[in-house]
C-alpha cells in the first residue's frame, strides 16, 4: 500500500519535470532547434496534423531551420501556418525548402522570456506539492481504514517529502540552465 503510493507520487512528480521540460523547449533562445516548431499543426487534407508529419525538420546553421515537406503541395500551408503561429518568424521559400532563420532577441524580449520561463517553472512546483498533498492524503486515508500504523504514515511522509524536495531542485536547476541559456547573446 505505501509503496503504491509512493512510486505512483514519484512517477507523477517525473511527469510534470517532463512536461516542463517540453515547456522550456518551446520558449526560443537565440539558437535554432527543431522542437520549437513542434506544436505547430499544418491542415493536412482537413486535418490538423504536427507539421513533424508532414516535414523533415533540420537544423541548416546555428540561426536557421530548414522544412523539407513530403509533399511539394504542402511547401503553402506550412509556410503559412509558420507565419500565423505566435512565434513571431517569418519563413522563406526557395523550391521545395522552406528556411526559417531565428531574428536575435533583443534585450527586454529575453527579459519577458525569463518571467514566462519563471511562471513555468512556479506551475511545476505547485503541481509536484499538489501531488505531493493527494499522497499524503492517501496515507492519511490507509491510517485512517487501519491499513497502516501511524509510524508507518510519518515514515512514509519522509520519504514523499524527500521525493517532493528533489523534484523541486531539479525544477530549479531546469530554470538556471534556461535563464541562463535566455540571457546568452
Amino acid at each position: 500500500m505505501i509503496d503504491e503510493t509512493l512510486s505512483d507520487a514519484k512517477t507523477r512528480m517525473q511527469k510534470s519535470i517532463e512536461s516542463l521540460k517540453h515547456e522550456f523547449a518551446k520558449i526560443r533562445t537565440g539558437r535554432a532547434t527543431p522542437s520549437l516548431l513542434e506544436h505547430i499543426m499544418i491542415d493536412y487534407y482537413g486535418n490538423a496534423t504536427p507539421l513533424n508529419q508532414v516535414a523533415k525538420v533540420g537544423i541548416e546553421d546555428a540561426r536557421t531551420l530548414s522544412i523539407t515537406p513530403w509533399e511539394k503541395t504542402m511547401v503553402g500551408p506550412i509556410e503559412k501556418a509558420i507565419m500565423t503561429s505566435d512565434l513571431g518568424l517569418n519563413p522563406a521559400t526557395s523550391g521545395t525548402v522552406i528556411r526559417v532563420p531565428m531574428p536575435p532577441l533583443t534585450e527586454e524580449r529575453r527579459r519577458d522570456l525569463v518571467k514566462v520561463v519563471r511562471h513555468e517553472a512556479e506551475s511545476a512546483r505547485v503541481a509536484v506539492r499538489n501531488i505531493r498533498r493527494d499522497a499524503n492524503n492517501d496515507l492519511k486515508s490507509l491510517v485512517k481504514d487501519k491499513a497502516i500504523s501511524e509510524d508507518e504514515e510519518h515514515r512514509a511522509q519522509d520519504l514523499i517529502q524527500k521525493a517532493t524536495d528533489q523534484s523541486i531542485a531539479d525544477v530549479d536547476a531546469l530554470l538556471t540552465q534556461k535563464e541562463k541559456e535566455l540571457m546568452e547573446i
